[in-house]
């Protein structure tokens, strides 16, 4: 077969076009299943339904304090996507133990359902992104007015499931230097979670948490206030502009360098603000820097979206690089070499299948 140009083309494939049809059916019917599983979190649906026997929709929405009208079509997208069975002789509902461990707030970091809620999310900035297509620039982070709280549930899981026991015995010396004390930053903070549940923890060392949103250090503040720790402080300010010169003996980021504008400037900022020899732990997507390795990545879709439509464009929308989410341990390792740091090793934490965690160290 040739073109009207006579460049010769392959033959059309029936098969792989149906084939196809049924990937882009599944996209779609998985795009209104991920709103739906978000409202089942956000909801409080799945907590329900895990605690409940087989149960009717009128039954079901009693138990969650809802509408049963509601509810009963949120079990019918539910049952014919897959995630809820359905006993149409006795009318009733059921989530298999099987699911809830992926969908409810009692599987922690594990539970995809706060992944769901950025659909919504992404999608209130899309018709913003179009343009930036056409145009170039960003989308700046005040157009993600819920983000942060996002970050903060989805990262909150992660964190407390596993700071205390999975990744502090990364470290070196694992969690001895924290209790004898020693100083303590946290870099693109956010809410402070980490940073006050290590403060909680271990009252003899210092901490401090840098970030550029002044709502997400407001709500450390708080937070730290209620719970009387007096070993904290949160500061307002631009990650690239780091001016602690060695007055920490370990840093951390989690998921923060990825959507910096200026990341060798942060990483950078970081090496001079450690002392010599201190320690950085540097947390990010788990992913290759290069494309056809991500082939068999779960989650590498995702990553994509939400690098595409949040980390990369911000970034760009304040003249910076745009990393992207995606950059990938190649690169990442490449990037902490040249901002000086030595002895890099790649780690895994086992309930945190999405990031990896980088420690490395300042030389000298």
């Amino acid at each position: 077969m040739t073109t009207s140009q006579g460049a010769a083309t392959a033959p059309f494939d029936k098969a792989k076009a149906k084939a196809f049809m049924a990937t882009m059916t599944g996209v779609m019917n998985g795009g209104a299943l991920a709103l739906m599983c978000s409202i089942g979190h956000k909801t409080g649906l799945f907590d329900t339904m895990a605690q409940v026997p087989p149960s009717t929709a009128a039954e079901v929405a009693a138990a969650a304090g809802l509408d049963e009208r509601y509810v009963r079509e949120w079990l019918g997208a539910m049952v014919t996507g897959g995630v809820v069975e359905h006993d149409p002789d006795a009318g009733t509902y059921r989530l298999p133990a099987e699911h809830s461990g992926l969908l409810t707030r009692a599987a922690g970091p594990l539970n995809l359902t706060t992944f769901c809620q950025y659909v919504s999310l992404l999608g209130e900035v899309e018709d913003e992104i179009v343009d930036a297509f056409r145009n170039g620039g960003g989308v700046p982070y005040d157009r993600y007015p819920r983000f942060h709280r996002l970050m903060a549930e989805s990262s909150g899981q992660r964190i407390d499931r596993t700071l205390l026991s999975e990744v502090l015995p990364l470290l070196p010396g694992g969690a001895e230097p924290l209790v004898a004390g020693i100083d303590v930053a946290d870099v693109g903070c956010g809410s402070g979670r980490a940073l006050n549940l290590l403060a909680a923890n271990f009252p003899a060392s210092r901490f401090t948490g840098y970030d550029l949103s002044e709502a997400a250090i407001g709500t450390g503040r708080a937070q730290a206030g209620e719970e009387g720790l007096t070993n904290v402080e949160f500061v307002v300010q631009d990650a690239a502009t780091l001016s602690a010169e060695a007055s920490f003996d370990l840093v951390t980021t989690f998921d923060a360098i990825h959507d910096q504008a200026f990341p060798d400037a942060v990483l950078s900022g970081i090496a001079r603000a450690l002392r010599p020899g201190g320690t950085y732990l540097c947390v990010e997507p788990k992913a290759s820097s290069h494309l056809h390795e991500n082939l068999e990545l779960p989650m590498a879709p995702f990553f994509y979206t939400m690098s595409t439509m949040h980390c990369m464009t911000v970034s760009l929308a304040y003249g910076g690089e745009g990393l992207g989410a995606v950059w990938g341990r190649q690169l990442a390792e490449e990037r902490l070499a040249k901002a000086g740091f030595v002895d890099v090793v790649a780690e895994d934490v086992r309930e945190d299948r999405t990031n990896t965690y980088f420690v490395a160290r300042r030389a000298g």
